[in-house]
């Protein structure tokens, strides 16, 4: 698959060499060049040999001489998101096959793809793959990837992914494993399904693997209202989710004195929960899965107590009442955080909001939506509400359901404020500080 080429940056090497934008890049070093992970992959080279097409169809060579990682300076047309490889499973805690309908096309898809996972941190299943796409992942040494395992019991893997070639699973990792490949690995559990013994015998199994299985995030089954024709589950109890984190916290004890590392993690939600304490940061070590909910508290409250100890008052501050609107299941640890650490000045009021769209088992920040903060905090007495900016779409402001920013202030009448998740941030957000403190 040839990639055409949109543009070159100014002053790069391509530029130097007389590459220009509008045509066609073949082949680097007689290979071609199938996607971005091919082109990131084949230019890490000292020594090129670029293969184009003018818009006429005709071809030159190009030699270029570099520093082994200098890039080139190329960008081309298609992207991975372009044409992402979709999931063929139908897992039975899938959240997207459980989302209402009517919403916006880009929320129900589901990517399965390998390159997404070794460039974006997606997590991926493995079980779409033909043997010749699995042969390139090894030879493009892709590492580390995301991978999601929820069981290593080929039988039980196959009923929870539905899906033929699930069990293949730890024939995958093993020959990561056996190139030298690293990964980490998620493991979404549902209870009485693959927890309990299954989920021991899975840590078991991926700590055979070590130190190329770098971690395993434990995470609860997210379940919407919108379950209807699909396998029955239901949420973990307190006493269930107590145990997840008893049999974690065992086997990490066990992986620190084999290995030198925790391995496994429970999210934050499981200890929610349980109703117990979120652990201190060396518990976390490097927090690697922290984009799977692992350990965002924890590294919030470290950072806000950090920006407090390193700017301990903002004195002269002008008195006013900030609403914070958080998920219910965070709302008491927030409290409990600017309760234990007043903000001198701001009276601040955590408000739970409860998930009428997707339903009340849905408790996490992330998914609440324009509708549901509106009704919810419409009448409430403050001069600014704060939001996690997980809550709007990624680089724009709008919520899951479509509303607006714009819309949800007008609604309510008062400015509402997305805060990145960095306690620093939180902190001068509460205060109303634009600038942020190094």
């Amino acid at each position: 698959m040839s990639q055409r080429i949109v543009a070159v940056a100014p002053g790069s090497l391509a530029a130097r060499s007389g590459i220009r934008a509008g045509e066609t890049l073949v082949s680097i070093s007689r290979t071609p060049v199938l996607d971005q992970v091919d082109y990131q992959f084949l230019t890490a080279r000292p020594s090129l040999e670029l293969l184009l097409t003018d818009e006429q169809g005709r071809e030159r060579t190009v030699h270029i001489h570099k520093l082994t990682e200098e890039p080139l300076g190329l960008t081309l047309e298609s992207s991975l998101m372009s044409c992402p490889k979709t999931c063929a499973n139908h897992c039975m805690f899938c959240f997207i096959e459980q989302m209402p309908p009517g919403m916006r096309p880009s929320l129900y898809v589901r990517d399965d793809d390998w390159r997404l996972s070794l460039m974006a941190g997606n997590f991926v299943t493995l079980t779409n793959l033909p043997a010749r796409e699995m042969d390139r992942i090894i030879e493009r040494h892709a590492s580390p990837l995301y991978i999601s395992v929820h069981t290593t019991n080929g039988e039980l893997r196959k009923r929870m992914l539905h899906h033929i070639h699930a069990d293949r699973i730890m024939e995958h990792l093993r020959r990561f494993a056996d190139n030298n490949m690293s990964f980490h690995c998620q493991i979404v559990l549902c209870p009485g399904i693959n927890d309990g013994p299954e989920l021991e015998r899975t840590l078991t199994d991926l700590a055979s693997l070590a130190p190329h299985a770098l971690t395993a995030a434990l995470v609860p089954v997210g379940l919407t209202r919108y379950r209807e024709h699909l396998t029955p589950l239901r949420p973990y109890t307190k006493e269930e989710a107590a145990e997840v984190v008893r049999v974690a916290h065992a086997f990490q004890q066990r992986m620190l004195s084999e290995h030198g590392t925790r391995f496994v993690f429970p999210s934050d939600e499981f200890y929610q929960i349980a109703g117990l304490p979120i652990p201190d940061v060396e518990s976390y070590e490097d927090f690697p899965q922290f984009e799977n909910g692992v350990g965002l508290l924890c590294r919030l409250r470290d950072e806000f107590l950090t920006a407090l100890r390193l700017d301990p008052d903002d004195s002269g501050a002008v008195p006013r009442r900030v609403v914070m609107a958080t998920g219910t299941s965070v709302a008491g640890f927030m409290r409990e955080l600017v309760s234990a650490h007043p903000v001198p000045g701001v009276d601040i009021d955590v408000r739970p909001i409860r998930n009428v769209f997707f339903g009340e088992t849905v408790t996490v920040s992330g998914l609440i939506t324009g509708q549901d903060l509106v009704a919810q905090l419409r009448g409430v007495p403050a001069d600014e509400i704060l939001i996690t900016e997980s809550m709007l779409r990624e680089g724009e402001d709008i919520f899951l359901d479509d509303m607006t920013l714009e819309q949800a202030q007008s609604a309510l009448g008062i400015r509402i404020t997305p805060v990145p998740d960095d306690g620093a941030e939180l902190l001068y957000a509460l205060r109303g500080t634009e600038e942020t403190h190094g």
